[in-house]
């Protein structure tokens, strides 16, 4: 912590601030999207096609808009972006706390996901700004307070929740209330883009599409989102099937997220200096791609086991978690310094709301696939098999960036890297 600490306070106040921000806004969520499924079904009774639209509205609408959200940033500022998308999510989850009919939830929800489709390229970008050659140690931090964020998000929703769903929206709603007005006062002003000043939104589309190897580093980090979401899906499914879906499986599922949280937490700085100084941003990236892959061996070679077969069946699931977390560790901050590097410091936001979008598509392909080969392996008796695809994923990407890498394709002509 005292490592931490010094980092924080070694950046500029813009950048302190939106650190907190960040810890702050996901505080705000996590305490309440993971109890809105449970409300949608259970206290309002919505059918289960109901439930998934809701929740598939608000997916969209913020992975689908972060083009949008990102190539706004880059022509009013990113400051006017982050404000309003605070002030969005404010509203956005007030209504949920008081609505009960599917076409207003639908209506909050989209606004919930459009909010973060706002913020988010703008946060990113502002950051990357203001840390300019640290950029790699501020998104390190970042990733710190985002993953702290997320650890103590669920655990006030669940005494919140406890009380009543309302009480949990209109936290979550006073929460980013507050953020828009430290906004307001206290970030300070970045003017917009000269180049999209110059230009249409258009111009600025096939500009940064046309940015062929910004657009194959974002194809081939794809599947590194992809690998990195199964702490959502296959590694709880596991769990739930080892465990059980009372108590046992419930608290197995819950270690796998602690386990993660934990070790983003108190190994980030660390484990990223180390590979900066040791590796290299590219030879780093190539390396959590490979960790990301061999994070789902574990689980391919005991995917066989039955179910209530004791503790030690669990350990190859919480060892999956451990790896994917570690891998994820190492390739955040080098890919978010990459993403500017290829842009050429030109329409960063722009270019941060494409990678998302690109890879928010990639995601739900990616989950899609995994669920259903998921459940028709283990019907055809080859349980190992979706494991080992996921391991080939990690293995295929790694050796896509290394291509690139060798191709010179990651460094943009006349721009060096910090």
């Amino acid at each position: 912590m005292t490592n931490t600490f010094r980092q924080f306070r070694s950046f500029d106040r813009p950048v302190q601030l939106l650190l907190l921000n960040q810890f702050t806004i996901n505080v705000g969520f996590y305490m309440l999207m993971p109890y809105l499924a449970l409300h949608l079904s259970g206290q309002l009774a919505l059918a289960g096609w109901a439930v998934g639209l809701v929740l598939g509205v608000r997916n969209f609408s913020q992975q689908g808009m972060f083009l949008i959200g990102g190539t706004l940033a880059d022509r009013l500022g990113y400051k006017p972006l982050i404000v309003a998308g605070c002030a969005l999510r404010t509203a956005g989850f007030a209504l949920l706390g008081f609505v009960d009919n599917l076409p207003a939830l639908v209506i909050a929800s989209a606004a919930t996901g459009f909010a973060g489709a706002l913020f988010n390229p703008a946060v990113r970008a502002y950051v990357a700004h203001d840390a300019g050659p640290r950029r790699v140690e501020a998104f390190a931090l970042f990733n710190v307070f985002y993953q702290t964020g997320i650890l103590v998000g669920p655990i006030i929703g669940l005494v919140l929740t406890g009380v009543t769903f309302t009480l949990t929206c209109l936290v979550a709603a006073v929460v980013f209330a507050v953020l828009t007005v430290l906004q307001i006062r206290s970030l300070p002003t970045r003017t917009p883009s000269r180049e999209a000043a110059r230009s249409s939104v258009l111009q600025d589309w096939r500009g940064v599409l046309a940015n062929r190897r910004f657009v194959l580093f974002s194809l081939v980090m794809t599947g590194s989102y992809v690998l990195s979401f199964q702490v959502y899906l296959a590694l709880p499914l596991e769990a739930r099937r080892l465990a059980g879906p009372g108590v046992e499986g419930t608290a197995l599922v819950a270690g796998l997220f602690a386990v993660s949280g934990v070790l983003a937490i108190a190994g980030q700085l660390r484990i990223t200096a180390w590979f900066r100084e040791k590796w290299g941003r590219d030879r780093s990236l190539v390396a959590g791609l490979v960790l990301l892959g061999a994070a789902f061996v574990p689980p391919a070679l005991t995917s066989g086991t039955s179910s209530g077969t004791g503790l030690l069946a669990y350990v190859p699931l919480v060892l999956s978690a451990a790896v994917l977390a570690l891998g994820t560790i190492v390739v955040f901050p080098f890919e978010m310094d990459t993403i500017v590097t290829l842009s050429g410091d030109r329409l960063v936001a722009t270019h941060y709301g494409l990678y998302n979008t690109i890879v928010g598509v990639g995601i739900m392909v990616g989950n899609l696939l995994t669920g259903t080969v998921l459940d028709l392996a283990r019907s055809a008796g080859v349980s190992a098999l979706p494991w080992l695809g996921l391991a080939a994923i990690g293995a295929l990407c790694a050796w896509g960036l290394r291509a690139l890498n060798t191709a010179h394709q990651i460094e943009p002509v006349g721009v060096s890297h910090p």
